[in-house]
């Protein structure tokens, strides 16, 4: 019978939830990597044991964690067993993640723009984001922080960054969102493997069409009113985005504020928040076998990242956005005051379409039959950062 793996990064280690085809009975393993920042936790839809893990600390940086055994071991990949011991103080960087420089002048590209409106020098601090490949096991990639993107062909043992994203003439116009300049999103087109989607938070959505080559910001129809030109080429909080596979060119979008989607591949954005309560959120999913059938959560402000009213509620739209439905039962709806962070939600590939999200008081909930009824599968971990889901044979 089918199953379903649960990849859960936290505040303070890594877990994994595993159940058969049912989805009733559930075994929790971890912590991994206990004390640690798990950024994201995501496994290789070529190789389903294969997953890697963003470790991060601010005493002693960043680490990348690989399991070949679906999660049961792991190791650094890169890292000699000498090296692979208890971290140094102070802090260092591993795994090799090193900013290109201009190939003129060896000076780092460009620099971005910091809170105060100075520019400031780009930094390594963490990956928020890894995206394995779809049809190489070997390949991934890492979307970091300060936003870059990265990509490894040997299983992350060494990295090379995909700098004509970095050194995109509006670099300089980059500026960090509240919770840093993280690159967070990356989408690989099933049907093009040239074609690559990314989102940095606060620049906006890019494209590229060569793999990486050249890049091209993706945000016309995107309105910000907090920024000093609202309609701006990048400088958009982009907080997450999702694809169905089978229409890459489909794209949907939770934006700081206003829920967005697009019909031809970015090149232009059109605000699909209809009845929603309130449009502003992280997270945003899309069912696994109904292209226009797709969930936020909504969250009540900037200011006040927790459900309105204190009732936890997933917001359903079967028609591609504009009209919703609030999903509640087996929900709190009462004094509930968590956060569902942006790479928190997942979807299974089942025949009944199970979807999964973590909140910041720890609790994982799943739905069995596509939203309708929900419940814990997990309670108390730490803050969940990331959750993601593999269908097994």
């Amino acid at each position: 019978m089918s199953g379903v793996r649960v990849l859960v990064g936290t505040r303070k280690g890594a877990f994994v939830l595993t159940a058969d085809g049912k989805r009733r009975d559930w075994q929790v393993s971890g912590p991994f990597f206990a004390g640690w920042e798990i950024y994201h936790v995501k496994g290789s839809p070529v190789d389903p044991d294969r997953i890697y893990a963003s470790q991060t600390s601010g005493w002693f940086g960043q680490l990348v964690q690989r399991s070949d055994d679906g999660g049961k071991t792991w190791f650094q990949p890169g890292v000699s067993p000498a090296e692979a011991g208890p971290p140094v103080f102070p802090a260092t960087i591993s795994n090799r993640f090193v900013y290109d420089s201009s190939p003129a002048t060896g000076k780092p590209l460009t620099t971005h723009q910091w809170y105060d409106g100075t520019q400031h020098p780009w930094e390594f601090k963490r990956v928020w984001h890894f995206e394995p490949s779809l049809t190489d096991a070997n390949t991934v990639y890492a979307g970091v922080e300060d936003a870059a993107l990265f990509r490894s062909t040997d299983g992350g043992e060494s990295w090379q960054e995909l700098s004509a994203l970095r050194g995109h003439g509006t670099g300089p116009q980059w500026q960090p969102g509240a919770g840093g300049m993280g690159l967070h999103t990356i989408l690989l087109d099933p049907t093009n493997p040239d074609r690559i989607y990314i989102a940095i938070s606060a620049a906006g959505a890019f494209r590229t069409d060569d793999a990486g080559e050249t890049w091209k910001p993706i945000n016309k129809g995107l309105r910000s009113q907090y920024i000093p030109d609202p309609t701006a080429e990048v400088g958009h909080c982009v907080h997450h985005v999702a694809m169905h596979p089978v229409r890459p060119d489909v794209l949907f979008m939770q934006k700081h504020w206003d829920v967005m989607r697009s019909d031809d591949a970015g090149d232009n954005w059109r605000e699909v928040s209809g009845n929603l309560p309130t449009d502003f959120g992280f997270a945003i999913d899309v069912h696994a076998h109904e292209p226009e059938t797709l969930y936020v959560v909504p969250i009540k402000s900037d200011s006040e990242h927790f459900p309105i009213d204190g009732k936890l509620r997933v917001y359903r739209s079967r028609t591609g956005g504009g009209e919703w439905e609030p999903l509640e039962k087996g929900l709190p709806q009462k004094d509930c005051y968590v956060n569902v962070l942006r790479d928190a939600m997942a979807v299974d590939r089942l025949e009944e379409c199970g979807i999964y999200f973590g909140t910041t008081g720890g609790q994982v909930y799943a739905s069995s039959d596509s939203g309708d009824t929900w419940e814990p599968i997990v309670r108390d971990l730490p803050v969940v950062l990331s959750v993601e889901v593999q269908t097994l044979q």
